[in-house]
C-alpha cells in the first residue's frame, strides 16, 4: 500500500504532513510522488487565501477519476480548511470521493479514522478532537534540517486572519520536551533547526519564554544552524535581539510581518504596532547586527486602503530594504471582522497596487544580493536540485538560498562558498575547497 501527501500553506501545515507521514509508515504504507501509485492520498488544506481554497477544490475534483479507477482507495481532507468555514460541507455535499475528514488538533488518530472507514465503508468526518500529542513523532522530509513545532496556535485575531478560528489559542510545549527533541534530532545527524509557532514570541514555559528557549537550543551540541518563524512585530523584545546578537548559531535573518506600511491599516487590522514602531524595530535589529537580513509579509488591498496608504506601504519598502517579502492580495476571509466590511477594494485596484508593490521590492531584493558577490559565506547543505543531480542548495547565516556544484554527499555539511552571481530571489557561487 502506498500513500501521497499533497502539503498546501505554510510550515506549520508541512510540519503536520511530516507526522501525518510518521502514521501512515508505521501502518505499513510506503510514501510515493506518483498519483497513480498511491492507494491512499491526503490533502493537507489551508483557508488563508481564497485561491489556496480555489486550488484545493480544484485537486478534489481531478481525483475523482482516481478514485474510481481502482476500487479502495482513500482519499482523505485535513487542515486548516476542514476545521472552519464551509468548506467542510460544500466536500461533503458534492465530493463524494472524500472518505476522511479531520482537523488539525486530531492528527493522531489518523490510523483509528483510516481503519473505520476500510471497516465499515462509510464516510468519517471527526475535527472536534482537541487531544494532547506530546510522543509526535515525523517522517523528515529533508536530511540536515528539521522543523520543531514549539508552540501552535494563536490569540492576535487580526482581522483578515482565520488562523486562531482554525488552530485554536496559543498552546506552547514544555520546554523540556522541545530541547529533548532537539537533541535527538542532533543525534540523528539533523544540522539545521526551525523553530515553528504561528507567533513564536508568544512562548512561554512557566519562567522560559522564547528568547531563553533560542539560546537554550542553540547551546545544543551538533546543532549548526536554528531559524524560527514566525515573529509577530508587537511581541519583538530587545531580549530576544540581545540572544540573537549572542549566539552565532542563530540565523542572521528575521523574518517580520509588516502587512501594511499605514497606521489607519495597520489599526483596522487589529496588528497592535504602528509604523514608527516597526521602523524602529528594524533599526534596532540592524544596529546590534549590521549583517542581519530582514525578510516580511505585505498584505495589499486590504478594506478601505487608500492610495494614500498604499504609497506609505511602498515608503516603509524603500527604508527597510527587505532582503524578500511574502506578497499577497487581500482574501475576504468567511468570519473574520474585515470579512465583513463594506469598503472592499476592487480587484484591479489590487491588481495595480500589487505591481506597483513588486516595482518597487525586486529591485531592491536583486541590489541586496547583488551586493554578495565576491563574498565568501558558510553555506548549510539541504538539498540536491531535483533538475540537476549535480547542483545542491543551501542557505547562508542571513537565509539566502544558495546554489553551486556537488552531489547528495555534501547534504548536511556547512562548507565555504564564493558568490559569483546573483538575481532577485538566490545566489550561486562555487564551494572553495
Amino acid at each position: 500500500m502506498k500513500y501521497k501527501i499533497i502539503t498546501h500553506g505554510c510550515q506549520m501545515n508541512e510540519h503536520d504532513s511530516e507526522r501525518m507521514a510518521y502514521l501512515l509508515e508505521s501502518m505499513g504504507y510506503q510514501a510515493t510522488e506518483e498519483t497513480e501509485d498511491a492507494d491512499l492520498i491526503a490533502m493537507n488544506t489551508c483557508l488563508v487565501r481564497e485561491n489556496a481554497e480555489q486550488k484545493v477544490f480544484g485537486q478534489i475534483g481531478a481525483l475523482k477519476k482516481w478514485k474510481a479507477d481502482r476500487p479502495g482507495r482513500l482519499l482523505a481532507l485535513c487542515g486548516c480548511m476542514m476545521q472552519t468555514g464551509g468548506a467542510k460541507d460544500v466536500i461533503l455535499r458534492s465530493y463524494p470521493q472524500v472518505d476522511l475528514i479531520f482537523g488539525t488538533h486530531n492528527i493522531a488518530r489518523l490510523p483509528q479514522l483510516i481503519e473505520q472507514v476500510m471497516r465499515t465503508g462509510e464516510r468519517i468526518v471527526d475535527i472536534s478532537s482537541d487531544e494532547e500529542d506530546r510522543d509526535a513523532l515525523y517522517i523528515r522530509n529533508d536530511a540536515a534540517f528539521a522543523y520543531v513545532n514549539i508552540m501552535t496556535g494563536c490569540n492576535n485575531f487580526c482581522s483578515y486572519c482565520v488562523v486562531p478560528y482554525a488552530r485554536g489559542r496559543e498552546k506552547s510545549r514544555p520546554a523540556e520536551e522541545v530541547l529533548c527533541e532537539v537533541r535527538t534530532l542532533a543525534d540523528k545527524g539533523y544540522r539545521e533547526i526551525m523553530l515553528l509557532g504561528q507567533n513564536v514570541n508568544s512562548y512561554v514555559d512557566h519562567d522560559t519564554d522564547f528568547p531563553a528557549l533560542l539560546a537554550k537550543v542553540a547551546e545544543i551540541p551538533g546543532i549548526l544552524r536554528v531559524r524560527f518563524m514566525s515573529s509577530h512585530p508587537k511581541d519583538l523584545s530587545d531580549r530576544l535581539i540581545t540572544v540573537m546578537e549572542q549566539h552565532p548559531k542563530i540565523e542572521r535573518h528575521f523574518h517580520l510581518p509588516l502587512q501594511s506600511g499605514s497606521n489607519k491599516v495597520l489599526r483596522e487590522m487589529n496588528r497592535q504596532y504602528t509604523r514608527e514602531h516597526y521602523l524602529d524595530l528594524a533599526h534596532r535589529l540592524r544596529e546590534a547586527m549590521p549583517d542581519i537580513a530582514l525578510s516580511t509579509d505585505i498584505i495589499v488591498g486590504f478594506p478601505g486602503e487608500t492610495e494614500e496608504d498604499h504609497q506609505q506601504t511602498l515608503d516603509l519598502c524603500r527604508q527597510v530594504e527587505f532582503t524578500t517579502a511574502f506578497t499577497f492580495l487581500y482574501s475576504p476571509r468567511p468570519g473574520t471582522k474585515a470579512y465583513e466590511r463594506s469598503d472592499h477594494v476592487d480587484e484591479q485596484t489590487k491588481s495595480r497596487r500589487f505591481q506597483e508593490l513588486l516595482d518597487v521590492l525586486y529591485p531592491i531584493f536583486l541590489r541586496r544580493n547583488r551586493q554578495a558577490i565576491g563574498d565568501t559565506v558558510q553555506v548549510l547543505v539541504e538539498s540536491v536540485s531535483k533538475t540537476d543531480a549535480t547542483r545542491v542548495s543551501g542557505r547562508d547565516a542571513q537565509g539566502r538560498l544558495i546554489h553551486f556544484q556537488g552531489d547528495s554527499s555534501l547534504i548536511g555539511q556547512m562548507l565555504p562558498v564564493r558568490i559569483q552571481e546573483a538575481n532577485s530571489f538566490a545566489l550561486f557561487g562555487e564551494r572553495v575547497k
